[in-house]
């Protein structure tokens, strides 16, 4: 049973050398279709309303000093969005001057000297609307498992599957459309290299 308590207050809160807040998030995703549709048919991502209720984004939240980062993620997925999953990593491979980019599921890391791993989407400046500071975000996959019925923010904020056309549409945040870009490049791996769509 998850904990439907969202954490308070910024006693924890990690902030940049200007006194920004260090925000992580994710976009949530799964595929609808077990087929060979364009990535951009065959996923959905979830968005979720502001707590103003003012436009679409994804999950984010302060990163705490007493989590790791991809904890951080999960949590902010859960408290906001009411869903669970894995932050996937992305592998790319360089063998003999050819590039294959494929994703596997959890935190699997390989040291090789021909191995990058990488479970960002990206790194983005944004100015706070609310205060004005400079905060520094970074947006990571998550490819959701479970959904939950009972979520600690449930009551603030509204959440829904689009497709990423209707999510690049309605997100009320540039950034967070950048990393919607990246996920949807990332996704666009060749079906005899991916196996997140069986089952």
């Amino acid at each position: 049973m998850a904990c439907l308590v969202a954490r308070q207050g910024r006693g924890l809160q990690r902030y940049t050398s200007t006194g920004g807040r260090v925000v992580v998030g994710c976009i949530p995703y799964k595929f609808k279709f077990q087929c060979d549709k364009p990535i951009d048919q065959a996923v959905e991502v979830l968005v979720i309303s502001s707590q103003k209720g003012h436009g679409m984004m994804f999950p984010k939240g302060g990163w705490e000093s007493d989590e790791s980062i991809h904890e951080a993620v999960c949590r902010e997925a859960l408290e906001e969005a009411g869903v669970q999953g894995h932050v996937e990593v992305s592998f790319v491979f360089t063998l003999k001057h050819a590039y294959i980019s494929f994703s596997l599921k959890g935190a699997l890391l390989i040291k090789d000297c021909c191995v990058v791993a990488q479970s960002k989407l990206g790194n983005w400046n944004y100015t706070s609307r609310r205060c004005g500071l400079t905060y520094e975000g970074m947006m990571f996959p998550l490819n959701v498992t479970e959904e939950l019925g009972q979520w600690p923010e449930m009551h603030a904020r509204k959440r829904r599957w689009v497709t990423a056309a209707e999510a690049r549409a309605g997100c009320q945040h540039v950034w967070m459309i950048e990393a919607l870009d990246s996920l949807v490049a990332r996704l666009k791996v060749p079906a005899c290299l991916d196996d997140r769509r069986a089952g």
